[in-house]
């Protein structure tokens, strides 16, 4: 592409779940046309760089199977045949089985169901003001963040720290629970400034060597859901060698001799079978980051383990053993999602709410849909639904279960997608989405401190609508007349952040931008933590994490831990089931986002199984051969691929490859399980217990 073939070169944001919405520069050829996508030199989060897969988004964009028309199925579900039909027809239709539903089974028996396909507050959360308006079933959402942001609030009383930019200025850096190089490659921008200019140490806690392990100065390579245990033992450590600020504890925690005689059990010894590292090993990690200057970023791999709530709760309470909130280039950070106090009541139509309906667990959907009375909360069936920006048929947890439910011939199922998804292969309609490019819209950046304005760039191709031009065709076919289902998308993000006090959109446009960083002592809590006595929590404050995010208790709160703490609750091995499979995020795709493009997939190339040679040779396994891994919900072929960067015992599968391309057509999510995680639910991805073995042993 010469430089004379480009018109203009537009400013917009990357639009995906990763926490970091880089700011974009795209290369626009023409009105219908995009060239190369580049991160933003002038952002001082992107800093010029990108995650490969978005820098091909021309190949998404203009991609030949891309869905440019309605389509109402023909046939039983899953067949594949499909009839073009116009807008019209596709709503009126939509329209009169949801009435249809509500008449029957009431308008809990409709469930509109979403999630982060789309980052764009305008283009995912729209989809509540109809929920609201007609008293459709609520969505609970858990299926990303219910384990990890609990166990940070509880601690310090915010879901925000500080600014990740100034990893830059830290002497340490720890990233832990994130393969930051896979889906968070800002991160290292800033780490790898911090050791080029400061001789910082990276220091890497995980469950596998992977791509942002092999650059660190300090491996840390732990068994997976034993994050808690290794937090527990190095503070043990800082306060026997003296290394724990105890002005500053006595100052801003509540750190008490009950605590203290509780670390006093939690020694490197008792930690050793737990995490499968040394008692060396972890007095090296404890006096690493005891320095003054760390900055921990703690990763959405917490999220990922059912222990995880309590692993991200105890990794947070270092910082706050040693002091390190004190310092520039020190404290700690996940996500800023507590910081921006948007006001998103018009966007969501919470004005239209008139009663309180049931909340079904986003994660669940497989219970949900083939009628668990407990996950259905003791309300009607679900008999109607329409998803936008999700693919659960592949994501969701037990997928035997949700492609069960999805596949019921009395379940009326409307899919917006850009793709033939799983899930839209399982719908009665099917409606074409825009993408980013394409639409008005704004993000937040749970990876930092900016909310982002990202305009149209391009039109749109065929038939495609806007999640929120389809919300609002079917509201008026459903007869609501509120004002806020006639406005466009652009009016939206104005009102917004009129509402929000953050200004006028066509000023913030100039921009791109309005910066919400927090001052700089409170995003280190100098002036105390979020609690109202200001202090850090130790013994860390449940009932207050759920008061602050509305969270449901899915157990019973006497079971939890008292103090920051190791919890044995994990999905066991036996002797069935002795290997522990994790679902890592693979490089080229972002959950099943990507996984169309071929780019993506040459990279990923077949579904594979990283395996310890030794465990393989136990197995009569040899590099390349097909395995079987399953437990009790299904199995999944996989291509055996050898790899000693891990742990003996634990089994790894990265990414989430099109059902299709496993050799017996089922998805590596089959093996994961639906029941909700305590506290407030979640699903442990990466905490499975599994058997292996090789293909023409089984089917011998």
């Amino acid at each position: 592409m010469t430089k004379s073939a480009i018109a203009r070169v537009a400013r917009t944001v990357c639009p995906h779940d990763c926490p970091s919405a880089c700011a974009l520069d795209v290369d626009v050829l023409d009105e219908h046309t995009i060239g190369r996508v580049r991160g933003a030199k002038d952002d001082p989060y992107t800093a010029g760089v990108i995650c490969e897969k978005v820098a091909r988004y021309a190949e998404r964009v203009h991609h030949p199977e891309r869905l440019l028309n309605p389509r109402r199925r023909v046939g039983r579900k899953g067949e594949g045949h499909w009839q073009r039909i116009s807008w019209d027809e596709a709503l009126d239709e939509i329209a009169a089985r949801f009435k249809a539903a509500e008449d029957e089974y009431g308008t809990e028996s409709v469930w509109p169901y979403f999630y982060a396909g789309t980052m764009g507050h305008v283009h995912r959360d729209g989809i509540d003001r109809l929920r609201n308006a007609r008293g459709y079933s609520d969505q609970y959402d858990t299926i990303c963040t219910g384990l990890a942001w609990p166990g940070y609030i509880a601690g310090t009383g915010v879901l925000g720290g500080v600014n990740p930019e100034q990893m830059a200025e830290s002497d340490v850096v720890v990233i832990w629970g994130t393969n930051a190089v896979h889906t968070q490659v800002n991160v290292m921008t800033h780490a790898m400034r911090a050791r080029k200019e400061r001789g910082a140490r990276i220091v890497v806690v995980d469950i596998y060597r992977n791509a942002t392990m092999e650059q660190a100065d300090l491996p840390v390579l732990i068994r997976p859901g034993s994050d808690g245990a290794l937090a527990v033992a190095a503070m043990h450590v800082m306060l026997r060698d003296g290394l724990a600020d105890r002005d500053y504890l006595a100052r801003y925690t509540d750190f008490s001799p009950e605590f203290e005689a509780h670390l006093r059990t939690r020694t490197p010894e008792w930690a050793v079978p737990i995490t499968g590292l040394s008692v060396a090993e972890i007095e090296t990690f404890a006096r690493t980051v005891a320095a003054p200057r760390t900055f921990f970023r703690l990763g959405y791999g917490f999220t990922r383990q059912r222990n995880g709530t309590i692993n991200m709760h105890a990794a947070l309470s270092i910082p706050a053993i040693t002091g390190a909130w004190q310092h520039r280039g020190g404290g700690a950070f996940h996500s800023n999602s507590g910081t921006w106090k948007l006001d998103k009541t018009r966007l969501t139509g919470k004005h239209l709410k008139t009663r309180g309906v049931r909340e079904l667990d986003m994660s669940e959907i497989g219970p949900i849909l083939t009628g668990d009375a407990r996950a259905l909360k003791g309300g009607p069936p679900v008999k109607a639904m329409i998803v936008q920006n999700t693919n659960p048929a592949s994501v969701a947890p037990h997928q035997g279960l949700t492609r069960q439910g999805l596949m019921r011939e009395d379940l009326f199922l409307v899919v917006h997608e850009q793709f033939m998804t799983e899930t839209a292969e399982l719908a009665d309609i099917v409606l074409p989405a825009t993408m980013f490019l394409e639409h008005n819209d704004y993000y937040t950046r749970g990876g930092h401190t900016r909310v982002l304005y990202g305009p149209k760039v391009i039109e749109r191709p065929g038939e495609t609508w806007s999640n929120h031009e389809v919300i609002n065709a079917l509201a008026l076919r459903l007869g609501l007349d509120d004002p806020s289902f006639a406005v466009k998308d652009r009016e939206v993000v104005a009102d917004t952040f009129a509402r929000s006090g953050y200004g006028d959109l066509d000023e913030i446009e100039k921009i791109g931008f309005v910066n919400r960083e927090r001052p700089d002592e409170e995003q280190r809590f100098a002036n105390g933590f979020g609690w109202p006595d200001g202090r850090y929590r130790f013994a860390p404050n449940w009932q207050g994490a759920a008061d602050k995010k509305g969270y449901i208790w899915t157990c019973d709160p006497a079971i939890m831990p008292r103090f920051a703490d190791h919890w044995e609750i994990n999905d066991p091995t036996d002797e069935e089931h002795k290997f522990k499979l994790a679902t890592s995020p693979a490089r080229a795709f972002l959950n099943s986002t990507f996984n169309e493009t071929p780019g993506s997939r040459t990279r990923e190339r077949e579904p594979s199984l990283f395996i310890h040679p030794e465990d393989a040779a136990g197995l009569c396994i040899a590099e390349g051969d097909t395995v079987i891994v399953g437990n009790r919900r299904g199995e999944v072929h996989l291509m055996a691929r050898f790899f000693n960067g891990m742990h003996r015992g634990v089994v790894i599968a990265e990414g989430l490859h099109p059902n299709k391309a496993h050799r017996n057509g089922q998805g590596i999510n089959v093996l994961t399980n639906a029941e909700p995680a305590p506290p407030f639910g979640g699903v442990p991805f990466h905490d499975t217990a599994v058997w292996v073995r090789k293909a023409d042993a089984v089917q011998a």
